[in-house]
Formats: C-alpha cells, structure tokens, sequence
C-alpha cells in the first residue's frame, strides 16, 4: 500500500502554478473587449474593480459597448460624460450611481424578475453575453474559485459568456453551494488584492423621527412572524428593524435573494437554524449578499449557508415549495387593488441605494 497522504497539503498556490498561463495584467486581460460588445460585470459587493477601472482605461479604443449588472456599488468609471459613445449601460437592478443616468436618459433600465434574467442571459441571441468580469476567492486545491459573495445571475453569464475574466481576490470568501468556477472555464486570470465593497447595515444614521417610524413598521411586522416561518428579506432599513425584533422567535428558515448583517446575531442565538424548513432544510438560501467585511467573514467557508442563482432561488415555484414562508419588502406605492410599485414613481426610477 503506498503512503498516506497529507490532506490539504497542496496549496492554491501549486494550482496557480499549473494553470500560470491563465494569469496577466488586468491592461492585458481586458484587451479581448472590442467595440460593440456586451459586457456582463459580477454585482454588488462582488464588484471587480480592477477589471472595470482597466476597461474604462481603454475607451478610446472601444464604441457602442453595452455593459450590463445588477446594483453595484461605488464608481462607475463607464458612466463618466466622457464615456458617452463608448460605453452605455443597460441595467438590471439600479443603485444610486446609476439610477440618476437612466432617469436623464443617459443609460437604459430592463424591467425583469430577477429569476429570469438567466434565461434572457442564457436562451435570447439578442441579449447574449460577450465577455463576463467576476471577482473570485483563489483556486483552491482542486482547482474551484468561489464567485463569493454573489451567484445571483452571474454563474449563468459566465456559462456563456465568449470570455470569462476573473479578478482573484484571497479577500473574497468561499461561499458552498453553486457559487464554484473551475480555472479551466476562466480565459483571463487578474490577481487584484483588494477590500471588498461593504454595504454598512445601521439605521441608526437616520433622524430620529425616521427611525420611531421605521421600528413602528417593523414591529407591525415581526408580529406577524410565527416560530418555524421561514424568511425573504428585501434591501432596506425595514427589513433590517424586523430582524431585530426577532429575538424571541423559534426555528426560523432564511430562503431570499439577499441578506445582510442583521441574520449574525438571530444565528447565533439559535433563532434562525433552519430546522422546520420544508425546503432544503438546514441551510440558509440566497442568492447574493450585501453588508460588511463581518458578514463577509461569516459566510466564508460556513456550511450553514448555500448560495444559488436567481433562477432557482426567486422562482415563484421554488418559493411556494417553504412551508410558512413570510416576504419582508419595502414598497413605494400601492393602489386599490393591492398591485405594488417597488422601484418607479410615475416615470422616475427610484432604487433603496
């Protein structure tokens, strides 16, 4: 019989070393862009800065380059008045750095679910992707990089995108469930250190009437909330003030798009273990997370929580498949008939960030 092996023993670092031809310059990376391109770019605090700044770098060389995301968060190099002509931005989901473009006319929106944009992204030749910009965790001994903090619809974009750049961050955690890559299936390899983009989670940086409003809505909420329920938590403060009133209920479930810091402490009181789901129970579901480098810290590695695209994590009939499942979202407006607007007031985008 031979030796026992160590296991572990191999590094990322031996991997980086077999697949080194993989690994270049961000300059170098991004020259596989060329005009009339769709760019397709990782989300939220997932953001590859480094890829993103370098492609911005080179826009005398490029025209008519759509580039598509969900909410990001930061700058937006590609939005900047001398872009315009080279790059214009399509949006999925709109934050605060670009909202204000799409309502001057100065980049476009698409109105989605956000569980079918995978099948746009995947079935529609007119909105195929030519080149993806993710951000990455190293590879680890097997050689499996983690898209971290955001699968949402990005694992699809990079199934068919003609290029795969990835920026590859030891910052970004490795998240379990379909958050894994293989070096093989990136063209271009950027290794970028660098603190990812946090999303502070604290009412309290409201005035003080806000505040007494926001608790009053959450408590309204949180009353509604059963032991053994299980969650779907929108962006926004309300949300975050139902989380904190929840300290006293039993096995709560978490199956939603997106989660922040406020899930840590209910965590780690034995308030959410996920126990009485009916849907992959023991596990915490989501598709992308948005808080700070706690948060971050937390996910990593923890079998606890399994992160999924929004094609399974936002169909409805995945949803309908948790027992006693409770919705946590803002809205801006409702009418008569109980129809609800949650990101336009007439013709003018609104967005939470």
């Amino acid at each position: 019989m031979g030796e026992k092996k160590v296991l572990n023993k191999e590094s990322s670092n031996t991997i980086r070393q077999k697949f080194s031809h993989k690994f270049v310059t961000a300059e170098e990376a991004v020259k596989v862009i060329k005009s009339g391109n769709r760019i397709y770019i990782h989300s939220g605090c997932a953001y590859p800065k480094c890829l993103v700044d370098s492609m911005a770098d080179m826009k005398d060389e490029l025209e008519n380059v759509e580039v598509c995301h969900l909410m990001v968060f930061g700058d937006v190099p590609y939005m900047r008045p001398e872009m315009e002509g080279h790059f214009r931005h399509n949006g999925f989901f709109l934050g605060a750095n670009t909202r204000k473009h799409v309502n001057k006319g100065k980049a476009d929106f698409m109105p989605i679910f956000l569980s079918d944009i995978p099948r746009l992204i995947k079935h529609d030749t007119k909105h195929k992707v030519d080149v993806v910009l993710i951000q990455v965790s190293p590879p680890d001994m097997h050689g499996f990089c983690s898209m971290g903090v955001a699968v949402d619809c990005t694992r699809t974009a990079a199934e068919v995108a003609d290029y795969v750049i990835a920026q590859v961050n030891p910052k970004m955690p490795r998240v379990h469930g379909d958050s894994f890559i293989h070096i093989n299936d990136i063209d271009y390899a950027v290794e970028c250190e660098q603190d990812l983009q946090e999303l502070p989670v604290n009412i309290n940086n409201k005035n003080p009437i806000e505040i007494e409003i926001v608790t009053k809505i959450g408590k309204n909420i949180a009353d509604l909330v059963e032991d053994g329920s299980t969650l779907q938590m929108g962006i926004g403060a309300i949300p975050d003030a139902v989380l904190a009133l929840l300290g006293d209920r039993k096995d709560l479930g978490i199956h939603t798009e997106m989660f922040s810091d406020g899930i840590i402490p209910l965590v780690e009181k034995g308030v959410i273990n996920c126990a009485k789901k009916t849907l992959l129970p023991g596990k915490m579901v989501t598709s992308f997370v948005l808080g700070s480098h706690i948060l971050f810290e937390y996910i990593h590695d923890n079998p606890l929580v399994e992160i999924r695209p929004t094609v399974f994590v936002n169909d409805p009939f995945t949803i309908a498949r948790n027992d006693k499942m409770v919705a946590i979202n803002s809205a801006l407006q409702v009418d008569l008939t109980g129809q609800v607007c949650a990101d336009s007031i007439g013709y003018k985008f609104f967005t939470m960030f």
